[in-house]
């Protein structure tokens, strides 16, 4: 579906109007696509479906995966959320996996953002120069 200049606006103005100190407000949310749904004014599935894709990059920017190829002791865990939060800033949903493909070492992803520096990915980087 192509999404018109005015829907893309009217969700931008929505999405601007449940931002509370910077973070998004899950009943503002909620509150939002109730009324939009009820009034049903002109495109509104468009606006509907921009103001979902706004709120889930939203999402997406406020959290991170973290996965390493052992168990993540305790002490690296605070560390982590520590730097993370330094970056990305407050309200950040840090989540720790076990992924043994890794070989050795960490990748994190926040949103688009990716930092590899697992053992897997640097063999991989050498596999491709020869």
């Amino acid at each position: 579906m192509k999404i018109s200049k005015q829907s893309r606006r009217d969700a931008k103005s929505l999405f601007g109007t449940c931002r509370v100190n910077g973070a998004l407000d899950e009943a503002k949310v909620r509150q939002v696509v109730t009324a939009v749904i009820a009034q049903k004014p002109r495109g509104y599935a468009a606006t509907l479906s921009h103001f979902h894709r706004l709120v889930k990059l939203d999402l997406e920017r406020r959290t991170a995966r973290v996965e390493n190829a052992v168990e993540t002791s305790p002490a690296l865990m605070e560390s982590i959320r520590r730097n993370l939060s330094l970056r990305y800033g407050a309200g950040l949903n840090v989540s720790f996996w076990v992924n043994p493909e890794l070989i050795g070492g960490l990748r994190v992803k926040v949103g688009s953002d990716v930092f590899d520096g697992s053992v897997a990915a640097r063999l991989a980087a050498l596999d491709t120069t020869f």
